[in-house]
């Protein structure tokens, strides 16, 4: 036999091999698949054509991944439908189609921490502190913050039904819902010779707009600024970066940490105001992003801490898109403070406290009282 000869059944050979192996491979449902996805396959098809009901393939499919994450035991792990995470990216832009509140767990209770004025929930009585126990009259006591706001999403114009609980009374309040356009950051003036920037979430465009009323603030030459974080349960963390920025002059912010790669460090993108005397107003329902920011200018010594202990969130989520549009949200990563602590599960423990129980106003009260207080010290008194 000729070497030509010889090469020619070498390959003929060899491609009888390869299409045994291909054949092997389809008939078993393994070609391109892992063992533990023909299991979920095999599973699948066998619900699908043997359960008493007609079953929905996507239903399945669905249900399958709720389940991956569930066994995670991740509680800010969720499921958007497509709808959802779309609504989900335009409420970081600060739109989206709800009854404008902003959610977070408070001692255990999921809770209004902050109301968006003149929004579906300012105009049907919602308010901060109400536990919210029902939607539509389901249940959300074992729902993530994620999950319930979806929930509270919808059509313009339909109706939602909201079971609350208010100093241990429960009542339902009916909300429509509307289009909603946030302004997540207010500027106003407590008293004499002190700016208050509000920020309820750290949306796009926050860092700028804070940036901004730093800015203002010193050409009017307001000597103090409360920078008020109660109820803010974060948002995008590079606008907590920005946010921080706008107070400092260098150095770092935060530390993210993630599996399996190097850390990651955030520091001052842009030299901010680091002179001002600054109070920091927080809450229970200060949280993720917001304790970002909080912890930054406390571990900077750039800030005076006041209020009650933060919610303790200190994870970062990333929303990850399947290809049929719908999404996944699980936790990638911790963050740390400039001094290396984590505030996960324990969240910021304020240097001047007030009482969980104190209103609003008396927590505001003691911002000024602490920032006046400072710049008397330093030879600024209010007039």
């Amino acid at each position: 036999m000729t070497g030509r000869a010889k090469l020619a059944v070498r390959l003929f050979a060899l491609l009888l091999t390869l299409a045994a192996f291909f054949v092997f491979g389809f008939l078993s449902g393994r070609v391109g698949r892992g063992a533990n996805d023909s299991v979920l396959e095999e599973a699948a098809t066998r619900i699908s054509t043997e359960a008493a009901g007609t079953v929905d393939r996507d239903a399945l499919e669905r249900a399958a991944i709720q389940g991956m994450l569930a066994s995670l035991g991740d509680k800010y792990a969720s499921y958007y439908g497509a709808a959802q995470y779309a609504d989900f990216q335009r409420a970081l832009e600060g739109r989206y189609t709800g009854i404008g509140v902003w959610l977070g767990h408070v001692s255990g209770h999921l809770q209004v921490t902050s109301v968006l004025p003149g929004s579906p929930a300012d105009s049907a009585g919602l308010r901060t502190g109400d536990e919210i126990v029902t939607l539509d009259g389901i249940s959300v006591t074992d729902k993530s913050v994620s999950q319930v706001v979806a929930a509270m999403r919808g059509d313009v114009g339909t109706e939602l039904h909201v079971g609350l609980r208010r100093s241990s009374v429960e009542q339902d309040v009916v909300v429509r819902r509307a289009a909603v356009q946030t302004k997540d950051v207010l500027v106003d003036h407590p008293v004499r010779d002190v700016v208050r920037i509000q920020v309820a979430a750290f949306t796009k465009g926050v860092g700028r707009d804070v940036r901004a009323a730093v800015e203002q603030a010193n050409t009017d030459h307001v000597p103090g600024i409360v920078l008020d974080l109660r109820g803010n349960a974060g948002g995008l963390l590079h606008e907590a970066v920005e946010t921080a920025s706008a107070f400092l002059a260098d150095g770092n912010v935060v530390t993210y940490r993630g599996r399996g790669v190097a850390d990651e460090r955030y520091d001052v993108v842009s030299a901010g105001d680091a002179n001002t005397t600054l109070v920091v107003l927080v809450d229970g329902g200060t949280a993720s992003a917001a304790e970002v920011v909080a912890g930054a200018l406390q571990d900077r010594d750039r800030a005076v801490i006041v209020g009650t202990r933060t919610y303790g969130k200190g994870s970062v989520q990333q929303p990850i898109r399947l290809i049929d549009g719908t999404a996944i949200e699980i936790t990638i990563a911790r963050y740390y403070t400039p001094s290396g602590r984590s505030v996960d599960g324990v969240g910021i423990r304020p240097d001047i406290e007030v009482a969980p129980s104190a209103d609003s106003d008396v927590a505001l009260d003691r911002a000024v009282d602490v920032l006046t207080g400072i710049l008397a010290d330093a030879g600024n008194p209010r007039g």
